[in-house]
């Protein structure tokens, strides 16, 4: 089982009701009642999700997955969304962010050129965004697919309506144009390497271990705008704080024609391989709840 056919769990009006809760409240009391919410999440999760979770929580940690462990994850996790309904809001000034690696980013704004950000489903991006906003010196775009998650994005987007502009399709027709438009004017692109829609060519690379399929597309597309990649991390570290990462990764990300399919999976490889030291360094902030590995559907 894919993440495109795992059903998607809550709906808009579940998410808008803690949104509510939590700016309403403020954060401390939101974040005490993050511990029953995650107990509940936990407990009702389906047993494939729990399967998945453990397996990765495995490879990562080098050892068998406890109880203790999945509640961390998706502790991790409810943190990151609690955090993204007062990082979207602006309301930002208890946390505490540790930025690296951020003047690669600037060097190439102020050459007149833009970038990709090349990030995972680790951590949180709109912690990566809160750096930015409206008001940023350096445009930011991100490259986005339409998934099961709509009724999330519809929710964020209410929070901060610039976060809707700043979203470029992938599938419209301009989506390209605009892409290399924003690259043009100095700005950055971002998108996400670890998960694609279903249909999207998959590669199997090592990861963790084991070899797992990554999607082809985001880096054929930081192939075709032909900018500077920089890899991207929002890791959350504890109540409120978040170590910020930008690493460059490749001038250019070429792919020979002759040798197109090699080229990418060596591309594809060095990215996984990065992927998994964060995840080992942070083995709580990974946050893909389903079957990665296709195992399950593998057999044996």
């Amino acid at each position: 089982m894919t993440w495109t056919t795992q059903r998607q769990r809550g709906s808009a009006g579940p998410l808008r009701l803690m949104a509510a809760v939590a700016l309403g409240l403020g954060w401390r009391a939101a974040h005490v009642l993050l511990h029953p919410v995650t107990l509940v999440y936990l407990l009702s999760s389906p047993s494939r999700m729990r399967r998945a979770s453990r397996r990765y929580l495995a490879r990562a940690l080098g050892r068998p997955a406890h109880w203790g462990d999945l509640w961390r994850l998706y502790f991790s996790f409810a943190a990151t969304l609690l955090d993204r309904a007062f990082l979207l809001t602006g309301r930002t000034d208890r946390y505490q962010f540790t930025i690296e690696g951020l003047e690669a980013m600037h060097a190439h704004a102020a050459a007149g050129r833009g970038c990709v950000l090349l990030g995972a489903h680790i951590g949180s991006f709109d912690a990566l965004r809160s750096i930015g906003g409206a008001d940023a010196s350096v445009e930011i775009r991100v490259l986005m697919h339409r998934h099961m998650a709509d009724a999330a994005h519809a929710l964020f987007n209410a929070l901060d309506p610039s976060r809707a502009a700043s979203i470029i399709t992938l599938g419209d027709p301009a989506a390209m144009i605009e892409a290399s438009e924003c690259l043009e004017r100095g700005g950055v692109i971002g998108i996400l390497g670890d998960r694609a829609p279903r249909g999207e060519r998959m590669i199997a690379v090592p990861f963790l271990g084991r070899d797992a399929p990554f999607p082809g597309g985001p880096l054929q597309l930081a192939a075709i705008l032909g900018a500077p990649v920089l890899l991207c991390f929002g890791l959350w570290l504890g109540p409120r704080r978040y170590a910020l990462r930008f690493e460059p990764f490749a001038e250019r990300v070429t792919l020979d024609r002759a040798n197109r399919d090699a080229a990418l999976t060596a591309w594809l490889t060095r990215y996984a391989a990065r992927l998994a030291e964060l995840c080992r360094a942070h083995p709580y902030n990974w946050f893909n709840f389903y079957d990665f590995w296709q195992e399950e559907e593998a057999g044996p």
